[in-house]
């Protein structure tokens, strides 16, 4: 039956998490889907409580994900999850996403895809295999006006890309706050969860993922340096990226969460032989055109009376001209987008193109490009090919 909300189980995520509850009202406001069940935390009885504060059944509330999948595979297929939601730390996606995949279930997982580039591939090639729809949260992609930046740049409205600058300040970890309490820091800042890389694995990879779908081009080289500012911390808290692009075109980005003072302010801004453009989140509903000699010209969310926004801009926009719309209604158009992929897998309903997620192949660029940012550093500064 194809007339129905589609079930999502959830892993990760529990009291105590920061995006879980993002991914939940995501996936909540377009009432397509509904939470069904879910593996909260690696702590049985945390995961259980859980699930009880989200209103779940407590046969549904599970004490491990090895558990959620295989009791959920032996419920009758009217009343399983049709997919799961993976929202752990980066050394918990791996198990979970094979093993969902493994069972038929489908996959949305929150960046970066794993925890090694390896694990990264034998996703690639399970997903490959099975054709099951599969998505990783690069969120700021859904913004209409980025989905604006991406349709001129591939209609040639500014000609040749030949230059890219990206940013991606933040100022949490100015203090070595994983030293407290902090949830969200203490395990970004500990290898044996989050990785290789903790500043440019968080938050490099989204402004990478952001060039690289606006422009259409991939980075295939880069030298960086990559750094830890405070005294103690293992992982760096700042980057600093040379980028060189298919195409020849040169590229510039820095993400740091040292820079005191900014909260999340990613920006790029992409240069070409015919004109430029540039988009910040700070005002994210304003997309600046520019053409040297001319005047810039400001294009705005919803405010299409003249018909200049794109198919693909006005498909992800939610509310009227001159209404705030932000980040959450971006991570929906993810999740949006997504189910009806799912719903086309599923049912065989027909899907437009043009609403787009990005998928494993995004998830693998970005495990291939941290492990090139932290080898071109440990080797002195170097050009270092990203290897796919």
């Amino acid at each position: 039956m194809s007339h129905r909300k589609l079930r999502m189980g959830m892993i990760g995520g529990g009291q105590g998490a920061f995006i879980g509850g993002v991914h939940r009202i995501a996936a909540n406001m377009d009432g397509q889907i509904e939470l069904v069940c879910g593996a909260f935390s690696s702590n049985p009885q945390r995961s259980k409580d859980s699930g009880r504060e989200l209103y779940l059944p407590e046969h549904r509330c599970y004490g491990s994900f090895q558990e959620m999948i295989q009791k959920e595979k032996e419920l009758p297929e009217g009343e399983r999850m049709d997919f799961v939601s993976i929202v752990t730390p980066n050394v918990m996606h791996f198990d979970p996403a094979m093993l969902a995949l493994e069972n038929d279930f489908p996959v949305i997982i929150d960046k970066p895809l794993a925890f090694t580039l390896e694990q990264a591939r034998k996703l690639e090639e399970k997903v490959k295999a099975t054709g099951l729809p599969f998505a990783v949260t690069y969120t700021y992609t859904g913004y209409p006006m980025v989905k604006q930046a991406m349709a001129m740049v591939r209609n040639g409205e500014i000609g040749t890309v030949h230059k890219i600058m990206v940013e991606y300040p933040q100022g949490w970890l100015t203090t070595k706050v994983e030293d407290t309490d902090q949830k969200q820091a203490s395990w970004r800042a500990d290898p044996a969860c989050a990785g290789i890389s903790n500043c440019f694995g968080d938050i490099g990879t989204h402004a990478v993922n952001m060039v690289e779908y606006v422009t259409g081009l991939k980075v295939t080289e880069v030298l960086s340096e990559i750094r830890a500012t405070m005294n103690g911390r293992t992982l760096d808290d700042d980057a600093n990226v040379l980028l060189h692009f298919e195409n020849g075109a040169n590229g510039v980005l820095s993400a740091s969460q040292v820079a005191n003072g900014d909260e999340n302010d990613l920006k790029f801004r992409v240069y070409g032989d015919k004109g430029g453009l540039e988009w910040s989140q700070k005002d994210l509903n304003t997309l600046i055109v520019k053409d040297h000699g001319n005047p810039d010209r400001i294009f705005r969310t919803g405010a299409d009376r003249g018909g200049y926004l794109s198919e693909e801009a006005m498909l992800h926009t939610r509310t009227p001209s001159g209404h705030p719309e932000g980040y959450l209604e971006a991570f929906a158009n993810i999740y949006r987008n997504y189910a009806h992929a799912l719903r086309g897998h599923l049912f065989g309903e027909v899907v437009n193109p043009k609403m787009d997620f990005p998928g494993i192949e995004e998830g693998v660029i970005g495990m291939a490009m941290i492990e090139a940012v932290v080898d071109s550093t440990k080797n002195g500064n170097v050009w270092t090919k990203v290897n796919y």
